[in-house]
């Protein structure tokens, strides 16, 4: 048995968990940042080295005005109310993507709590913002061979997460199955947990099994 050290999640359900309880779709986004709370709680529970979330892809531009502006707006207030609580608890900000493409009060207020944080060491909180797994490699590949060598360790080496330790565990709530152009490379090797919780009821207990299947399964990384 072996214990994760790098979980990441992909967030889905917001949507869905609102029009089921026939609320706008806000409600279920600002739920979703309430599980995100829950959640970041749980990783000093659970001693994991890094917690990566996936809360803003490059495709998530495609989205209504309304929408797109609401989860702005969510994103400031977490910030806003939750960044003395991180930086009490010893955890450290990072953020994997463009997040330089955001309207410049909520650049400044990223970069504030990148500011804050940085100097904790305890649970890395990677955030992935405007982020796209195939943008990531092909900007970790072009340097990479811009700096004279492209291979698997020199492109590894560029990535937003290189600064991380291996992914070990990627959990994806809603009932889908697929990774959305969401940490593709990391993913290698990393074991894959489906679950059919909406991402706003998603607990730390439903963390805790996740952690637990991961505990009791045999990783073989290509071999027998």
């Amino acid at each position: 048995m072996s214990a994760a050290r790098h979980v990441a999640i992909i967030m889905d359900g917001n949507g869905r968990w609102a029009k089921k309880r026939h609320l706008p779709h806000v409600v279920g986004h600002q739920r979703g940042v309430e599980a995100v709370r829950r959640l970041v709680r749980g990783a000093r529970d659970f001693e994991l080295e890094a917690l990566t979330i996936y809360a803003f892809s490059t495709e998530n531009w495609r989205r209504s005005e309304e929408e797109v502006s609401s989860l702005m707006g969510l994103m400031k207030r977490f910030i806003l109310s939750d960044l003395e609580e991180m930086a009490e608890n010893n955890i450290r900000l990072k953020i994997i993507g463009d997040y330089k493409a955001f309207t410049p009060d909520v650049v400044e207020l990223i970069e504030k709590a990148l500011a804050r944080t940085a100097d904790n060491s305890g649970t890395i909180l990677a955030v992935a913002l405007n982020y796209g797994a195939q943008d990531e490699i092909a900007r970790a590949a072009a340097a990479a061979a811009a700096k004279g060598e492209v291979t698997p360790e020199t492109i590894a080496a560029e990535l937003d997460t290189a600064d991380l330790p291996p992914l070990d565990l990627l959990i994806r709530t809603s009932g889908e199955v697929r990774l959305s152009n969401f940490l593709l490379w990391q993913a290698a090797y990393a074991e894959l947990y489906f679950t059919d919780v909406l991402w706003p009821d998603f607990t730390a207990n439903h963390l805790k099994e996740a952690l637990e299947e991961f505990a009791n399964r045999e990783r073989r990384y290509g071999g027998r």
